[in-house]
């Protein structure tokens, strides 16, 4: 103790030049836990928009992940409401389950072809469960904030209604009735449709009894399962826009059951997705695992694909904010480094002759090297403390001030909070490791000012 009070006078020996080292720290350590703050809150960003769209794992039939992208209807899932029961009914997963939905994702021709503006363009859709995706949606694991859960583009009642994207609306000429801004004055063109819409008015339409004539509507064209050309209307009730531009321009999204008659006409329905969405992140290996021995033991002919596998661009992006936080975290460490290293080294040449008097009077080099090591971790203390109050203030207004972003990969703004209080365990460690490298630091001077003989020390005086 008596120790630790000698280090902290001597600190206060020189009040300005120990204030700017502390300023320099503070500054360091502030820029670190911020920084690292917006990192953690890109990352649940991320995670939280891909849970809510795709669940955590997804259930594919053997093979689909790596060659169903040119036939998803040749990989459907047969009977996947009993794999779904089986899922659901079991003691392990049950308790760590928030939603288990079917999902289909289909290929081919949408047309519009009421009133003069025909147009076609091919399409990539995928038909989910309204109520599930709607619970999908609600899914805020880590309080990044509530996503508007009201889907009206949906309908459990109305099978016929969905959605495209704003890209397609504009490339089928539907921007006044899906009120799509941006788009460029409508022009008649032959080339689309001149030899399509014959071919589609010649074929079958499954529509509905309860579709609306009045309401926008496009026509779907696909292959079944067996080859044969399939048509079905879907009733829009919006454009909603995608995260990438490719897949906004051709994205359009159903109810599954007018998917599933879309893709098998009257034959079995199947799926090619089961998608999993869990309450917790964390709870994704075991799950995972236990879905695998759980097909294993069932002759499931079955693969488990989780969210990060689905998501490339998710797995990209960690890794660069994960290497650039690695690179902020080096050049702060380095300020503070340095900085306790000359304030340090000027004391030690400062106080020469000090150190050679308690050397006289029989102190130890060990305790010449601690008084100077405490000096250090008093500097980097106390430096490092300043920094974390000021991140927290800060964060507290950028958190209470309402400010709202457009994560990458996503379509639509969310608010934007800095993940610092969120992470105190994480976040302490920060500060802990700042203060160790002002400690460390300390150690050059200190050991230098420990090898000081008493005659050196005396020609100072």
């Amino acid at each position: 103790m008596t120790v630790l009070k000698i280090a902290f006078r001597n600190m206060l020996r020189n009040r300005r030049r120990s204030a700017m080292t502390a300023l320099a720290v503070a500054v360091g350590t502030m820029t670190f836990l911020l920084f690292g703050a917006f990192v953690a809150f890109v990352f649940t960003s991320l995670e939280t928009d891909a849970v809510r769209r795709g669940g955590h794992l997804t259930i594919f039939k053997s093979g689909y992940f790596l060659l169903g992208a040119g036939d998803p209807a040749g990989y459907g899932i047969a009977h996947y409401q009993d794999v779904a029961q089986l899922i659901r009914t079991d003691p392990e997963i049950a308790p760590r389950l928030n939603v288990i939905s079917p999902t289909l994702t289909v290929a081919g021709i949408a047309g519009n072809f009421s009133g003069e503006n025909e147009a076609s363009k091919t399409f990539f859709g995928v038909g989910r469960v309204p109520a599930d995706r709607a619970t999908m949606r609600r899914w805020d694991e880590h309080g990044i904030g509530q996503r508007d859960a009201t889907d009206e583009l949906l309908s459990d009642t109305n099978p016929s209604l969905g959605y495209v994207g704003v890209g397609l609306g504009r490339v089928l000429r539907l921007c006044e009735p899906l009120k799509i801004a941006d788009c460029p004055p409508e022009r008649r063109s032959a080339t689309l449709t001149s030899g399509l819409a014959p071919a589609l008015a010649d074929l079958p339409t499954m529509e509905p009894e309860s579709a609306e004539p009045e309401s926008p509507h496009i026509e779907l064209l696909a292959a079944t399962v067996g080859g044969a050309p399939n048509v079905v209307r879907l009733d829009l009730s919006g454009a909603e826009r995608q995260a990438a531009k490719e897949l906004d321009d051709n994205f359009v999204g159903m109810n599954l059951t007018l998917a599933q008659k879309l893709v098998f006409g009257r034959g079995e329905p199947k799926v090619t997705g089961i998608v999993l969405q869990l309450r917790r992140t964390e709870d994704l290996p075991a799950v995972r695992a236990r879905l695998i021995s759980l097909f294993a033991q069932h002759g499931l002919d079955l693969e488990v694909r989780d969210f990060t596998e689905l998501n490339p661009f998710y797995a990209q992006v960690r890794r660069f904010f994960g290497a650039m936080f690695l690179f902020i975290a080096l050049i702060m460490g380095v300020i503070a480094l340095f900085t306790v290293v000359n304030t340090m080294t000027m004391t030690v040449m400062e106080r020469t002759s000090e150190i050679g008097t308690s050397r006289a009077l029989g102190v130890r080099r060990s305790g010449i090297r601690l008084q100077f090591m405490l000096e250090g971790l008093l500097l980097g203390a106390t430096g490092a403390t300043f920094g974390l109050a000021i991140a927290i203030v800060e964060t507290l207004g950028i958190n209470g001030a309402g400010l709202r972003w457009t994560p990458p990969g996503n379509a639509t703004s969310t608010p934007f909070r800095l993940a610092l209080l969120e992470h105190p365990t994480l976040f302490l460690a920060g500060w802990a490791a700042i203060v160790a490298v002002a400690t460390l630091a300390a150690l050059a001077p200190a050991s230098r000012a420990a090898r000081l003989q008493v005659v050196d020390a005396l020609r100072h005086t």
